[in-house]
């Protein structure tokens, strides 16, 4: 089986339903996507089997959603049937305040870091705070953008976070609060957001 099709060579790329120049904003939204999903995936690599079997669990879950949100993205077809569904936003919520009761309150920002897995888990969230201005900027130039992609990347930024501050926390890394910021969080929330 040949991976290469020699389509491309000329800067266009195919959605489903049509094709686009391959720096279009469509193309750059999905593609920042799967660049999350590849550093999900390497978080997973760095996460002990018996420690993290829940993380292990949601993030499994997680690669396909947004494998989802890719295909959804892709699809300009006329009669558009969308794979992400409510219940996985509803899920990462769920997952959200579980760990935000589980890891110790903070009161400041955090810097990425502490242990590999909770450094590259907050790789994924920058990278998905990119997809999620990509998502913005496409819909403001088109209809042809599901709504609840932008919902759910933006609960899943929020859920890397939670996620990285629990890692740290079940591996006894104390995370490294950014010493300049004054105190924006109270019970471990934002003081000035909501999820």
């Amino acid at each position: 089986m040949k991976i290469y099709t020699r389509t491309g060579d000329k800067g266009k790329t195919g959605l489903i339903g049509g094709r686009v120049d391959k720096d279009d904003v469509r193309v750059e939204a999905y593609g920042t996507i799967d660049e999350v999903n590849s550093f999900v995936g390497k978080a997973m690599t760095e996460l002990d089997r018996e420690r993290f079997q829940d993380v292990l669990a949601d993030l499994e879950s997680i690669q396909h959603e947004l494998f989802d949100c890719g295909g959804d993205l892709a699809n300009v077809t006329s009669h558009r049937v969308y794979k992400l569904k409510k219940e996985s936003i509803d899920e990462l919520e769920k997952r959200i305040d579980q760990f935000i009761e589980e890891a110790p309150d903070v009161e400041r920002f955090i810097l990425p870091g502490g242990t590999s897995a909770a450094a590259t888990i907050h790789i994924a969230r920058t990278v998905t705070r990119r997809a999620e201005r990509l998502i913005v900027k496409l819909m403001k130039t088109s209809d042809e953008a599901p709504p609840l992609v932008l919902a759910y990347i933006n609960r899943l930024s929020d859920y890397f976070f939670a996620l990285a501050r629990v890692i740290n926390f079940r591996l006894n890394v104390k995370d490294v609060e950014y010493v300049r910021s004054a105190k924006v969080f109270r019970d471990g929330k934002r003081k000035d957001k909501e999820y």
